[in-house]
């Protein structure tokens, strides 16, 4: 699109440039060519993720947990007797799970837990008394497996797309094994293992330090869907206590983050900056090119003018301002005698093919200009011998490759087959008898995607007849 706004443009200002040009405007813009040149080389660095830029991101969705802590039959929630017992013991229990993060904010986990709760000081017992004070109980967690949702304050951050903390709470339900031995008590009574129900809520704390682990620290309080969770039957449900604290592993590709401590909006952020940034480089080269486009394209117009109407471009044009309907030479310079042109019947040979051969693969230019290299001379000094002494007729055809643009391409090799044209009749031939024309890339012998493709196509043909 830049290329085709580009041409459009150069073709609509071109008789303005044309008349507006001077030597200290050339040197601007030679000045800003040179300060393209050094963006473009930046912008190639920059531009180095755009190909994977906004596309679908693959995260770490599962993860496994281990913990460790403390449990006890003491909870919030238990009012001011603290439930059966009135003293809790510490007594340490160890568990794990496994999580699917859904979305940022919420996951499904499935919860391992076991361990032992004790416990001392019935309230059955008077208080004080040396009954309650050795009576105690201790009930065995031989299994308990939970399924909860996990819901994560997801990372809302503007400028850091993972998250250092995480707070989450915990919700869902559970089943146990379990089984109490009372000690001392005499409105308990024990146990054997046995199955209930519980429902585990709980909050916590994950603190990331890394793509693939988080340190985790969490509460969570069990309520027993039992009354005899502790050996003593009463009139409310049992209830336990898990603090813990634990390590998390998040699974999945490398590079990968954790989809619950990932920040989309600080992402998108980031992602939308580094566009912005690189479509405000590739503007600024596309204007450094095109107002070297159009330099080029006012030098080529002047260059490639005819002032005088005498045929011969400015450029080569070694008689400027000639009268009207003077007959010149292939320099522009009046030809004093027009010498008859006698036709005569024209045998080409295999001899002189030969020469125009030889002149057409060793003729060379300067890159990009229409300047004959001088190692060029001797073959076209013998193609000037042929014309002159045979009379013969000379089609010149210029040749490029499709690389820079169609207008650019196509002065370039009518610039160069004038070229030719000049130095022949610089040489002798009449210029008469020698027709210039450029194609440009339209014609290609070759592929133009090769380098040595694009070397064949970069030619000038000659015709005799």
């Amino acid at each position: 699109m830049v290329i085709e706004c580009c041409c459009t443009l150069r073709i609509s200002v071109a008789k303005h440039i044309y008349l507006i040009m001077n030597y200290n405007f050339t040197k601007s813009l030679l000045t800003l060519s040179l300060a393209g040149v050094s963006l473009a080389a930046s912008a190639q660095d920059m531009s180095g993720d755009s190909t994977t830029r906004f596309q679908k991101k693959e995260f770490r969705t599962w993860s496994i947990g281990l913990n460790g802590g403390i449990l006890t039959h003491y909870t919030p929630f238990n009012g001011a007797d603290n439930g059966d017992y009135h003293h809790p013991q510490v007594s340490w229990g160890y568990g794990g799970y496994i999580k699917k993060q859904i979305l940022p904010g919420f996951g499904l986990q499935a919860d391992f837990l076991a361990g032992t709760i004790k416990g001392d000081h019935a309230n059955s017992l008077p208080s004080g008394s040396a009954a309650q004070d050795n009576s105690s109980f201790a009930t065995r967690i031989q299994w308990s497996a939970a399924l909860s949702a996990n819901f994560t304050l997801a990372n809302v951050s503007l400028n850091q797309k993972r998250n250092v903390l995480s707070p989450y709470l915990t919700a869902g339900a559970g089943y146990l094994s379990s089984s109490a031995h009372v000690f001392n008590t005499p409105a308990g009574s024990n146990t054997a293992y046995h199955e209930n129900w519980f429902v585990p809520v709980g909050a916590g704390f994950k603190f990331g330090i890394s793509r693939v682990v988080n340190i985790d620290l969490g509460y969570t309080v069990s309520f027993m869907k039992s009354r005899d969770f502790n050996g003593v039957t009463s009139g409310l449900n049992d209830r336990f206590s898990y603090a813990h604290a634990g390590v998390e592993i998040a699974l999945g590709k490398k590079r990968s983050s954790q989809l619950q401590n990932y920040s989309a909006i600080a992402a998108l952020r980031e992602e939308s900056a580094a566009e912005s940034n690189e479509l405000r480089t590739r503007l600024a080269m596309a204007e450094q090119a095109r107002m070297r486009d159009e330099a080029a394209y006012a030098a080529l117009v002047r260059d490639m003018g005819d002032d005088d109407g005498d045929g011969v471009a400015n450029k080569y044009d070694k008689c400027p301002a000639t009268p009207a309907g003077t007959t010149v030479d292939g320099s522009g310079c009046p030809l004093k005698v027009p010498a008859p042109v006698i036709r005569e019947k024209v045998i080409v040979t295999e001899a002189d093919r030969k020469i125009v051969g030889e002149a057409i693969k060793n003729l060379e230019f300067d890159l990009g200009k229409a300047t004959i290299k001088e190692h060029s001379y001797p073959t076209l000094n013998r193609v000037a011998d042929l014309l002159v002494e045979k009379h013969f007729s000379l089609k010149l055809a210029g040749h490029t490759d499709n690389t820079g643009s169609m207008s650019l391409n196509m002065a370039l090799s009518k610039d160069r087959a004038e070229a030719v044209k000049s130095y022949l009749v610089s040489k002798g031939a009449n210029a008469s008898t020698i027709e210039a024309t450029g194609y440009g890339p339209t014609q290609p012998i070759a592929s133009n995607k090769t380098a040595a493709g694009r070397q064949q196509n970069r030619r000038v043909e000659f015709s005799l007849f």
